[in-house]
């Protein structure tokens, strides 16, 4: 009698450990599939470390908001509500701290900082990682940091980004509209 206890036990903590990863799959691909798709533009990362791993760090333009509550404490979980630009690049239109009665798209980001008095509030967005294949790791780092530091906006770098219920899901990295592997597959060549 004892033993058929175990293994129900056994069996439980199986399907357990399977379920999980499969419900952080599918609500991500959920996301991806489902979600509205918006632009954000990146900002140039510090030469000195823009890679650990296998990804790339990305830091958005889109990182503060006006506002006029001062009451944030850095590591306080705000959420962004979105909305798109004529080219169609995010911005921010609003933060709080809870959700409001909107149909707008969100993301929960983190207070990095807002200095007393101010009526900005500064974030970091949840998705500044973009993973990739080992291989081919070094090689966008390089070009990623080579366009991304060029002058006179004449290359413009972005993320594609997928949200749905305040939930986000990198896509792609892209460079001058083209995604980043186009230009380590050329560069093979």
């Amino acid at each position: 009698m004892k033993t058929i206890h175990i293994f129900i036990l056994f069996l439980v903590v199986v399907l357990v450990q399977l379920f999980v990863p499969s419900k952080m799959i599918f609500d991500r691909e959920n996301v991806l599939e489902a979600g509205v798709t918006y632009k954000f533009k990146t900002q140039p990362v510090d030469p000195n470390d823009p890679f650990r791993g296998k990804y790339i760090t990305l830091n958005y333009e889109m990182d503060s908001a006006k506002t006029n509550d001062i009451t944030w404490e850095q590591g306080e979980t705000i959420l962004v509500y979105l909305e798109k630009d004529s080219l169609g690049f995010a911005r921010v239109h609003s933060v709080s701290k809870e959700q409001k009665s909107s149909d707008r798209d969100y993301v929960k980001a983190k207070v990095r900082w807002n200095y007393g008095n101010s009526d900005t509030v500064n974030f970091e967005l949840p998705f500044n990682r973009f993973y990739m294949e080992e291989s081919k790791a070094k090689p966008a780092e390089d070009i990623y940091r080579k366009y991304n530091r060029q002058g006179n906006n004449k290359s413009e770098t972005y993320a594609l980004v997928a949200v749905k219920t305040g939930k986000a899901v990198l896509k792609d990295v892209f460079i001058n509209d083209k995604p980043i592997v186009y230009y380590i597959e050329r560069d093979n060549e």
